[in-house]
């Protein structure tokens, strides 16, 4: 698979000038109109010493002299050959300069997160012939390795689960994620745009965003409308950001000297078309990353769980009062939880009491497929943990029972029918999906009170696997315990 990058063109507006909390100095500021729509930085009076957090850019590289990168960034490696140093495509240096261009120096724009500080993997080879999927995994890898708290994914491979001949779902690639996001790694991706699919509107999000524990991003207009090209899908867009007429950085090399006033100012102003009047979820999905990393810079003990909860439960729901006039009441297809707001997730954050306890067994979403998913059961015992229906619907957990033993399982959910339970047959490798299949399924629980139950004789020696999920209608988050012990059949 070779993951598209997901950014396209769109016609010139004339945008007016806006004011912050704290002002934004930079000479393009009035070019900045998602700043504002972001309330990026409502919540400070004056710009805050805040905790450096790495945030890796996964994408073509950068251009590494450009003035707004001086001192921000701190490594790079290149995965398809070439210097990550250098950005012949321009969208590497575009999305990086929307998270961490220096918002102090009196040059061009001010990216989002000034606590920023960049991680750069080169995964577009020197031919610009699109993501390489291999180096895309081992870039994540690399990333986790070097510190990244948040990783951004302005990249994707179509999702169709109808035609899963066009289905461009990788393990790898879901594995990669997942062992990032075991690190505590807050992963962001753009939900992709339709112009690279069957339809318009496309009607699913792009792997990666179409993964578990993702911050799926679509994109909105200024005049808060969803456009068409900004991928559609029920569970996997999680937020909005803005996407039309974004305004960043390119590479010295793409300025397009033939405009007045263009020569030495490398901005998007003074780019090729497809960046002069640049739209896409591509450009929506870091400015979610940059609210990461600046809700790490205040409480670098967040885990990644808790900082997708607070930038989604904070979301201003858009509907028709709001300019979007296909936005339905609550979570929704195009804008997810809705809008990205900054202010309100930091106040939300400042409160305290509301956050989600973390889930110290996460990820572990699948039986074992594309890895080591399931998380160890160990000894008889009882444990908590935490579905949520929109980021997390699924919990697996191994067992090892021997032939001639009976093993009983309960669980408690904290809110009353909003789980199902299953143990599995040594051998799944899915307990989800068009692969699993319900021959592979030992036992399924019953309701008894408020409590999911069963039990089972194993009639072979083996890894069996426990799963705990989400059962609609429900749409909440719930804690649960499970319990397990097994005795002699």
């Amino acid at each position: 698979m070779i993951n598209k990058l997901l950014c396209v063109v769109a016609a010139a507006l004339v945008l007016p000038a806006f004011a912050f909390a704290f002002p934004n100095g930079e000479p393009l500021a009035s070019d900045q109109w998602y700043l504002t729509t972001d309330r990026a930085w409502d919540y400070w009076k004056t710009m805050p010493q805040l905790n450096e957090i790495k945030v890796a850019v996964i994408d073509s590289g950068i251009d590494y002299g450009h003035p707004e990168f001086a001192g921000r960034i701190v490594a790079g490696k290149s995965f398809v050959g070439g210097s990550w140093k250098r950005d012949t495509d321009g969208h590497g240096t575009f999305v990086a300069g929307l998270i961490a261009a220096n918002p102090a120096n009196n040059e061009g724009i001010a990216g989002m997160a000034f606590n920023a500080k960049l991680l750069i993997a080169k995964v577009v080879p020197p031919d610009d012939a699109g993501v390489d999927l291999p180096a895309e995994v081992e870039a994540i890898k690399w990333a986790v390795s070097e510190g990244a708290r948040v990783i951004n994914l302005s990249l994707g491979g179509q999702r169709d689960p109808e035609d899963l001949r066009l289905d461009e779902f990788s393990p790898a690639e879901e594995q990669a994620i997942e062992y990032a996001v075991s690190k505590g790694v807050v992963v962001v991706a753009a939900a992709g745009n339709g112009t690279a699919s069957p339809s318009i509107p496309w009607i699913y999000a792009d792997y990666p965003a179409a993964l578990p524990h993702v911050i799926g991003v679509s994109a909105i207009r200024q005049n808060g409308s969803v456009p068409a090209y900004s991928n559609r899908d029920a569970v996997y867009v999680d937020l909005a950001a803005p996407g039309d007429n974004i305004v960043s950085t390119i590479p010295r090399n793409l300025i397009d000297a033939t405009q007045a006033d263009c020569a030495g100012v490398p901005y998007s102003t003074c780019g090729p078309p497809e960046f002069r009047d640049a739209i896409g979820t591509s450009f929506a999905a870091p400015q979610v990353s940059a609210a990461a990393a600046l809700l790490l810079g205040v409480d670098p003990k967040l885990t990644a769980d808790q900082v997708s909860w607070l930038l989604e439960r904070s979301a201003v729901d858009e509907s028709p009062s709001t300019g979007c006039p296909n936005c339905k009441p609550g979570r929704d297809s195009l804008t997810g939880w809705g809008r990205l707001d900054v202010d309100r997730a930091l106040t939300m954050l400042a409160t305290g009491n509301r956050l989600p306890m973390p889930d110290k067994y996460e990820p572990n979403d699948e039986a074992h497929f594309a890895g080591t998913n399931a998380h160890p059961f160990g000894a008889p015992r009882t444990i908590s943990a935490s579905l949520d229906f929109w980021d997390d619907p699924v919990d697996v957990y191994s067992i090892s029972i021997a032939k001639g033993r009976r093993v009983f399982v309960r669980v408690s959910p904290s809110t009353r029918g909003t789980v199902a339970l299953v143990l599995w047959k040594p051998g799944t490798t899915r307990v989800d999906g068009p692969s699993a299949t319900s021959a592979e399924q030992a036992a399924t629980g019953v309701t008894v009170g408020s409590q999911k139950r069963l039990s089972y004789l194993a009639t072979a020696s083996g890894t069996y696997y426990i799963e705990v999920k989400f059962v609609p209608p429900a749409r909440n988050r719930i804690t649960y315990a499970l319990a397990v012990s097994t005795k002699p059949g």
